[in-house]
């Protein structure tokens, strides 16, 4: 104990000599030039992390309201700018897109996604633009995206077989495993060519990985506390998620190698089919090398099945709280599907309400509520205030879509709202950013939506959703879970009685 207190003394004395040295360089240094955002006071070492909480993104909002939109914050020895209106991040994803297109170095990202060779937490430069161009020509470009309808109805439609065995009896169902099962395979199917399920590790590893990025280590903003990495954990953790998937996307791409499949044998092309064909095509210049393929893969699994499946769980737990909106949509859905058993996409052309409602879903429930953080790469000024090289940048695009200034009744459930506007997700509507904007906004928008909204069609189409136990729809547990990316806390467990179509 008398260690431990002699190091506690040793480090508050630290933290208090280095508080008033600052103080006394500030109080020298002739920069009173500089307009800097406003500031939240700040501690000593830690700076502002203490006031972060255990969900950012509202305690962020919090500070916001009280120091503005465009705030500056310190996280250990990092310059945080943090942006909470639209005009902001129109600013920083639009007119000075190119100064704020880079991402920070972050250590976890860094070891799952190969030292970035991935598109998400790529730098900013020319590997970062070639595998964009490759994602966007060859992955996820419209006609690559209709051409996997075929595993998208076949997938939805297993989803319904599976509710409705496992509600019989009016037993409850557990509607987030479901979901989450459903965008798995879908992108199991599209990337990898088969499902990874029954006897596989490899969903435990993709939900580990989604818990890890969602981990942000204190040594990582305070150097002076990495030794504190020998026993927090995280290393090990990062170490073996890392070493097991690395196996298994090492036998996937194999498999494919031996198999050497072709779009003109007829056979449906997965994406590590198309990324291997590219390989070989460009040779030895080919900037696709085996661990680029296997970071582009895990940026799909991340992006295509965490976000999307977050997505849809949110609509119907706002579905459910709101009966009257339930009944509107199911009103709809069922119009249109007239006397067929089975809806298609074709039919989703048809239901402006079911689209409006996955806009509200995503307004009030931005899956990655800060997105993935920005980079400035030169000192520039953002709304007036001078703004420094290496500065990093996170836009809180829930708070955003939560601005009374801009929605009416912000904390509402009314999709009706999107039936008289055409504001949109897609990066155009800087009040409503759900999949970012610019240059490093998600390119597999058209994929996740063609999920959420084919997979809401047939599940409103074939059940009238409640609650067990008696429970009143307006009692739903909808408390947030910690992570980068949002979940509900609580499984969202359903009766699902099926509807006589």
């Amino acid at each position: 104990m008398d260690s431990i207190s002699h190091l506690l003394a040793v480090l508050i004395s630290t933290s208090l000599f280095l508080f008033f040295l600052h103080k006394l360089r500030r109080s020298r240094s002739p920069k009173s030039w500089i307009r800097l955002p406003p500031s939240p006071p700040k501690l000593p070492l830690i700076g502002n992390l203490h006031q972060l909480g255990s969900l950012p993104h509202r305690s962020l909002q919090s500070l916001s309201r009280r120091y503005g939109p465009l705030m500056l914050l310190h996280f250990g020895k990092v310059p945080v700018l943090i942006a909470s209106s639209a005009e902001a991040a129109r600013e920083i994803t639009k007119n000075q897109d190119l100064i704020f297109s880079n991402r920070p170095q972050l250590s976890i990202p860094s070891r799952v996604f190969y030292n970035n060779r991935d598109m998400a937490f790529a730098p900013y430069g020319e590997h970062w633009r070639q595998i964009r161009s490759l994602c966007v020509l060859h992955l996820l470009s419209n006609k690559r995206v209709q051409s996997y309808r075929g595993v998208r109805e076949e997938e939805t439609s297993l989803m319904v077989d599976k509710i409705r065995m496992l509600g019989a009896y009016s037993k409850p169902v557990n509607l987030s495993d479901v979901m989450t099962s459903l965008t798995n395979d879908v992108i199991c199917r599209v990337a990898l060519g088969k499902k990874y399920g029954v006897g596989s590790d490899f969903k435990e590893w993709l939900t580990e990985i989604v818990v890890l990025l969602g981990v942000v280590p204190l040594w990582e903003y305070i150097p002076w506390l990495r030794w504190t990495r020998r026993f927090d954990g995280v290393d090990k953790r990062v170490e073996r998620v890392a070493k097991e998937m690395d196996k298994f996307l090492e036998v996937v791409i194999q498999e494919h190698r031996v198999r050497e499949r072709r779009e003109g044998d007829g056979g449906e092309l997965d994406f590590v089919d198309i990324l291997l064909d590219l390989q070989r095509e460009n040779g030895s210049r080919s900037p696709i090398e085996d661990d680029t393929i296997k970071a582009i893969i895990l940026d799909m699994f991340g992006a295509g099945t965490d976000t999307t499946f977050t997505a849809l769980e949110w609509a119907i737990a706002e579905l459910i709280r709101n009966p009257a909106t339930m009944k509107t949509l199911q009103n709809e859905v069922r119009e249109v599907a007239g006397g067929k058993d089975e809806i298609d996409e074709q039919d989703l052309e048809k239901m402006p309400y079911l689209k409006a409602v996955l806009k509200e879903s995503l307004r009030l429930h931005t899956p990655i509520p800060l997105l993935v953080p920005h980079e400035s790469t030169q000192d520039t000024k953002v709304l007036g205030y001078d703004i420094a090289s290496g500065t990093r940048v996170m836009i809180n695009a829930w708070a955003i879509s939560r601005d009374p200034s801009l929605w009416k009744n912000p904390e509402e459930f009314r999709p009706d709202r999107f039936l008289e506007t055409s504001t949109d997700f897609r990066g155009l509507h800087f009040e409503f950013t759900p999949f970012g904007a610019g240059r490093r906004g998600c390119p597999g928008v058209t994929f996740a939506i063609a999920v959420d909204e084919l997979a809401l069609a047939k599940l409103v189409h074939k059940f009238d959703l409640g609650l067990p136990n008696g429970v009143n729809m307006e009692e739903l547990d909808v408390s947030e879970s910690r992570g980068i990316t949002i979940h509900i806390r609580c499984p969202l467990l359903v009766i699902a009685t099926p509807h006589d179509c």
